[in-house]
């Protein structure tokens, strides 16, 4: 029987994970050691600037561990979406931190770099093809779109990895990649069941995310075999069951049973979970049905403008019985300022002041069952938004004065109606972006879109 041992080190690269954990699973002899490095989960800023969501130290820490751990078992390693967004910004930065490590820790090693940031030239060919095609919910897309993206991403399944491991890589850094492909490509390779490679990648790919009682990110292992697979955490003081690996299963997917990959569809219908003792699990059952061809997912984020946050509380009972009406008024009567500060240059549609009210329906909007419940205080986040960094400094300026002493009705004199946590009472955001493509491209070949450079370490 056919049995490939994978070790997930964490949900994902920089977030930590237990030494001891890591540790039993390199006891265990994995035949390969896997870790995702970003989503779109945090939002466009990351793709969009090209800077990484978790902090140098702890992605180096974590990548120490794992590059140690991989040249005790000459196993491969393999790291996707570096950087978070995946763009070749965070690929370097991952391959600089990787590359530092192996000369303090003396270590040597054949590094493949798979980059999935796309060239915009063939991009608009593809489109004037008619093989790029809209996802739900999609923003238009046109050439203009893909010029004015600052970074457009695809998103690889196995073939580009598999590419790499068989041309000798021992240490995989991706751009973006589908999470599931990281686990399942040397399975797959190395003979096992495809629909149980490809189910124990989705339960891998998150790291103990499927365990009882998570207490923090942690190392988690599969067992994949020709027609199951077992799955185990590697702190013992944690446990899998039966319904936390079927319920992870369903995590993040628009159908609960199908699961749309670049090459096909992990189908789960037929899965079956059974308790293998207190803390692993056994799943069979699972398929993988082949796609007629490659789709390849395209993220992509642009520039939105320059922003500014105003944070404040409200807690004056006559200003919360019309709030909505204060908060509308304040932004009428704003734009005769903005105005007058300009020389009527900027018109309504060249600023936008947004806030959302914590404590009435700050996290849900339209959505709040209980937004008619108002407590005795609330919180007010405005954001100020303009495509020009200065322009912003001077609206959120101005507003938090203008917002401040803003009126009501029943009293005419001067009013204090927000309270400001801090001074200077605005902070310049900088720059921030918005997603710019949700779409899948269909090439002529699911290597071409992914460039792979190799170094010899």
């Amino acid at each position: 029987m056919t049995e490939v041992r994978v070790l997930s080190a964490s949900g994902q690269i920089g977030s930590g994970f237990l030494e001891s954990s890591f540790a039993r699973g390199i006891s265990l002899e994995p035949h390969v050691i896997a870790c995702d490095g970003g989503s779109t989960d945090a939002g466009p800023s990351h793709l969009g600037s090209g800077k990484p969501h978790f902090s140098r130290e702890g992605t180096k820490r974590d990548l120490r561990l794992m590059l140690l751990g991989r040249n005790k078992l000459d196993v491969p390693l393999i790291v996707g979406s570096c950087g978070f967004g995946g763009g070749d910004d965070g690929l370097d930065w991952m391959r600089d931190i990787a590359l530092e490590i192996a000369r303090e820790e003396g270590l040597k090693f054949r590094l493949a770099l798979v980059r999935s940031e796309q060239d915009k030239g063939y991009l608009k060919r593809r489109l004037r093809e008619g093989r790029i095609k809209p996802l739900k919910p999609a923003p238009p897309i046109s050439d203009e779109v893909i010029d004015r993206s600052t970074h457009i991403v695809g998103m690889m399944g196995q073939e580009p990895l598999a590419a790499a491991v068989e041309q000798g890589a021992q240490v995989i850094l991706a751009g973006r990649a589908s999470d599931t492909s990281l686990f399942s490509t040397v399975p797959v390779m190395k003979g096992a069941d495809a629909g149980a490679a490809w189910h124990a990648a989705k339960i891998l790919e998150c790291g103990t995310a499927c365990v009882v009682q998570r207490k923090r990110p942690d190392s988690i292992m599969a067992w994949i075999r020709d027609d199951h697979f077992d799955i185990e955490p590697m702190d013992m003081e944690v446990r899998c069951t039966p319904q936390s690996v079927a319920s992870h299963t369903l995590y993040e997917n628009a159908d609960p049973f199908l699961i749309t990959e670049p090459n096909g569809t992990i189908d789960t219908l037929e899965a079956h979970y059974e308790a293998l003792n207190d803390r692993a699990v056994r799943v069979s059952g699972s398929q993988f049905r082949p796609a007629n061809r490659v789709t390849i997912k395209l993220e992509g984020a642009e520039l939105a403008g320059y922003q500014a946050l105003i944070i404040g509380g409200v807690r004056e009972p006559f200003i919360l019985r019309q709030l909505d009406s204060w908060l509308e008024g304040m932004q009428e009567k704003f734009f005769a300022r903005v105005q007058e500060m300009f020389g009527g240059r900027l018109g309504r549609d060249d600023y936008d002041i947004h806030v959302r009210v914590y404590g009435r329906d700050g996290v849900m909007g339209k959505l709040e069952p209980l937004a008619h419940q108002i407590g005795h205080e609330v919180g007010l986040v405005f954001t100020i938004t303009t495509a020009d960094e200065a322009i912003t400094d001077s609206i959120a300026k101005t507003f938090a004065h203008f917002a401040v002493h803003y009126p009501i009705p029943e009293w005419r004199g001067l009013i204090t109606g927000i309270a400001y946590p801090m001074a200077p009472t605005h902070v310049n955001r900088g720059p921030v972006y918005r997603f710019s493509l949700n779409h899948v491209v269909e090439p002529d070949d699911p290597l071409e879109m992914f460039r792979t450079e190799f170094l010899e370490v």
